[in-house]
């Protein structure tokens, strides 16, 4: 699945149009509360500044609905923070592919950078709307797409932008090149033994999922509030704790299918009050074994040590959600302890976004690891074994 990357691209006095994730948090006041993924971006931006190529970046930020207050959703705030970072002045257009776009577009000089605003703004993008994406493809020479985390959708900017600049060239950046490395090679060809650590609150996110990689892995650590749902459907008692109900068949389906490949909790921590973790009654069961009135909150003392044994022997881990409620102590005990087993194992270790990545970030461990995904989404949806229409069209190596 090699692509082209940028580096290989030549584009001296070209116009590059690359698609990036800034899709970062603000607070009230606008302010960027994490620019981690303006920082990541930063390898692709400067290979092109930097062999003076001319560089337009698109983005989307939020969920903008076309009316009053989508001005919180404005990319300006990016693009202020993108010019700080790399220490020279970075444009913005105020539009996407109006007449602010196309001039600033048309005027930029060899190793400056254009943001522009929002592409959600206009309600082609989410539609992968052709017109829409004609005319962002009209500003450019080369298409980058350097954001993993919309990889798996087929908005303009990821599939008819590429689509209508066929014929130039159409490369990834340095993060998605990396994504694709990790994230399908895992895949395609791991080094065996291969553990998935699965945690989450729901077994219908992960259906697919598991399906995917029980015919993939060597075993799958199970964890999260999903843990009470297979708990459920082999008789066990599961108190107030958060299951699926409706798919309590469908999780004995899985464990039937399983081979012993599915690992599920010994041991469950238990709390009577969500709301008050720290103050409130705690206990540790077995599992299948949790009182009335209490509510599993993460994988016990038992199951972390058994899981760290099998992480411990492994050469290839996937780790996609966290074992219990990691944001609040003392639930967060699980999620560190796998997370310490994962950073010590000697595996190529890949923690799939979201909760995940963040759990890693926030316990520190993030250093220790071989990759964290920048796309909870698109990194679920690779480990699904699903074909990304935004990376397929894109030029191979």
């Amino acid at each position: 699945m090699a692509k082209k990357t940028i580096d290989q691209t030549e584009v001296q006095g070209k116009t590059v149009l690359m698609r990036v994730d800034f899709n970062v948090p603000l607070d009230e006041n606008l302010a960027i509360t994490d620019d981690r993924r303006i920082r990541m971006a930063l390898p692709s931006i400067k290979s092109v500044v930097d062999r003076g190529g001319k560089l337009i970046l698109m983005s989307h930020l939020g969920r903008p609905t076309g009316g009053e207050g989508d001005e919180k959703f404005s990319l300006q705030p990016a693009a202020t923070r993108l010019g700080e970072l790399l220490g020279s002045t970075v444009h913005f257009a105020s539009d996407t592919v109006g007449d602010d776009a196309k001039a600033k577009a048309a005027a930029l000089g060899e190793g400056e950078v254009l943001v522009l605003e929002n592409l959600r703004f206009n309600p082609g993008e989410k539609k992968g709307d052709a017109e829409f994406a004609g005319k962002l493809a009209a500003m450019a020479d080369v298409y980058c797409n350097d954001a993993f985390g919309t990889c798996h959708r087929k908005d303009a900017s990821m599939v008819a932008v590429p689509e209508a600049m066929s014929g130039k060239p159409r490369v990834v950046g340095h993060l998605v090149a990396k994504e694709i490395a990790y994230l399908s090679d895992a895949i395609s060809t791991p080094a065996r033994p291969f553990v998935a650590i699965l945690g989450g609150a729901k077994v219908s996110d992960k259906i697919n999922v598991i399906n995917n990689l029980l015919g993939i892995c060597d075993a799958i650590l199970i964890g999260g509030a999903m843990a009470y749902t297979f708990s459920l459907a082999q008789g066990g008692k599961v108190g107030n704790s958060l299951v699926e109900k409706d798919k309590v068949d469908l999780a004995k389906e899985l464990l039937a299918k399983s081979d012993g490949k599915l690992h599920l909790p010994s041991d469950t921590h238990c709390g009577d009050d969500f709301g008050n973790i720290a103050g409130c009654n705690k206990v540790v069961v077995k599992a299948g074994e949790i009182p009335d009135g209490m509510e599993g909150l993460d994988i016990g003392p038992e199951t972390a040590k058994s899981y760290g044994d099998i992480i411990k022997g492994a050469k290839t881990v996937v780790w996609n959600g966290p074992m219990g409620v990691f944001e609040k102590p003392p639930m967060d005990e699980g999620t560190k302890a796998v997370a310490q087993a994962v950073a010590d194992s000697d595996a190529t270790s890949i923690i799939g976004g979201g909760d995940s990545a963040a759990a890693v970030e926030q316990l520190g461990f993030a250093e220790q690891v071989s990759h964290v995904s920048t796309g909870g989404g698109a990194s679920l949806a690779m480990l699904e074994g699903q074909a990304f229409a935004a990376v397929d069209l894109l030029d191979e190596a």
